[in-house]
């Protein structure tokens, strides 16, 4: 079976944190470990399309990378280069289960979220080694211009080869203090893959799986850590609805307007019992109310059947914990069901996210509501206009043609 290029792209989408991840543990050396991986998709963008796939691609893009990069350490070592002499040495002799974090990916994330560096910083970069995401995409989950995302990304690779910070696993100590880090990044890398910021398709099923996969591992890891457990519950039941969001062609299907008898009841279940623990434990967060936000729309039989009043209360208290425009937009949208659209669109006015795609949307279905089908449309336009995912674009350009 020969792969096309469409192909070789899912295998450097789902495979290329991995791959990252176990050759920073094998060279201990970030910019080494990812220009390998690149190459080693490289040499597959050439091969694969021919000769057809490895049996494990997987297996093999981490091993064209190691032995890649041991080419290139032995020709820089021969210069009397000492960092190269190390980091061949340690290619060769790699200890296997160190620290408390077992999984590559998980402890890379750990690893990247060091308190040298700049928050920001840490989860754009910790995106671009682990999630896959290119610049723009994690600039778009910033809601930053491109090149401003580009910058906090190479300085945080500076501050890290100036400061000589390890890539090492933390210390157990270490963990708590670098939660707060880690939960952004693993929110983000679901947010990408719940709504993929381009392509043709609504969801990235392997960010998904990737983000949930962590998020159970953390929980493991840190079980007395509230806002762990709460967003590994705000990630079950966001993805309980998926199998209802799209229509067997692909397209978008909004939350009022879907089957709920299509959503999975096992990860509902699973998602509310972790929200009721963390009701229990009474330390609240910003991801413990997202959750318990996502919670009282599952337990809904329907979208008339909304428990509004309670969704609006929770999320002033969001609000409290997590201000910003973008908790504001959500919050305004649960203000239409309670106090009417006029007022909702009042406080949508008072935001400033003309470049968020989402905002124009919200706008356009609150202008809808109140019979202003000619500026509905066009916000419908310009939300169409601020997104680059294809089953979005459709959506709102079908709503603007309809308003």
């Amino acid at each position: 079976m020969k792969l096309t290029m469409p192909d070789v792209e899912a295998v450097f989408r789902a495979e290329y944190g991995r791959a990252v991840a176990v050759l920073v543990r094998l060279l201990g050396d970030i910019d080494l470990a990812e220009e390998a991986v690149q190459e080693a998709f490289a040499v597959a963008v050439a091969r694969w399309p021919e000769t057809g796939p490895p049996p494990s691609p997987a297996g093999w893009i981490v091993t064209t990378a190691r032995n890649r990069a041991i080419d290139r350490l032995r020709r820089e070592a021969s210069r009397a280069d000492r960092h190269a002499q190390a980091a061949l040495l340690h290619a060769r002799d790699v200890p296997t289960g160190e620290g408390p974090v077992r999984d590559d990916r998980l402890r890379l994330i750990f690893t990247c979220c060091h308190p040298a560096l700049n928050p920001a910083a840490r989860v754009a970069l910790t995106l671009r080694l682990l999630g896959g995401l290119t610049t723009a995409e994690i600039a778009r989950l910033f809601l930053v211009p491109e090149a401003t995302l580009a910058q906090r990304i190479v300085r945080a690779k500076a501050k890290i080869r100036d400061a000589g910070i390890p890539y090492r696993v933390p210390r157990g100590a270490d963990l708590p203090d670098r939660l707060t880090a880690v939960l952004a990044v693993l929110y983000l890398i679901f947010t990408e893959g719940h709504t993929a910021g381009s392509g043709d398709r609504l969801v990235r099923d392997d960010l998904c799986a990737e983000a949930i996969r962590l998020a159970r591992l953390l929980v493991e890891l840190m079980p007395d850590e509230p806002e762990a457990s709460g967003l590994l519950a705000l990630m079950l039941l966001t993805e309980a609805r998926r199998p209802a969001r799209t229509t067997a062609d692909g397209a978008l299907v909004p939350l009022p307007e879907q089957d709920r008898r299509r959503w999975d009841a096992g990860l509902v279940a699973e998602g509310q019992a972790l929200v009721r623990r963390c009701l229990r434990r009474d330390r609240p967060g910003p991801y413990q109310i997202q959750a318990a936000i996502a919670a009282v729309h599952s337990d809904a039989a329907d979208a008339a059947s909304t428990d509004w009043a309670q969704i609006l209360m929770l999320y002033d208290q969001l609000a409290a914990y997590a201000p910003g425009p973008v908790v504001a937009l959500n919050r305004a949208v649960a203000l239409a069901e309670v106090a009417g659209p006029e007022t909702a669109l009042a406080a949508v006015d008072r935001l400033d996210l003309a470049g968020y795609h989402v905002f124009h949307a919200v706008r356009a279905d609150l202008l809808r509501r109140l019979g202003r089908a000619a500026e509905a449309a066009q916000a419908y336009r310009t939300a169409a206009e601020r997104t680059d995912n294809a089953a979005e674009r459709a959506f709102l350009s079908a709503r603007a043609a309809s308003s």
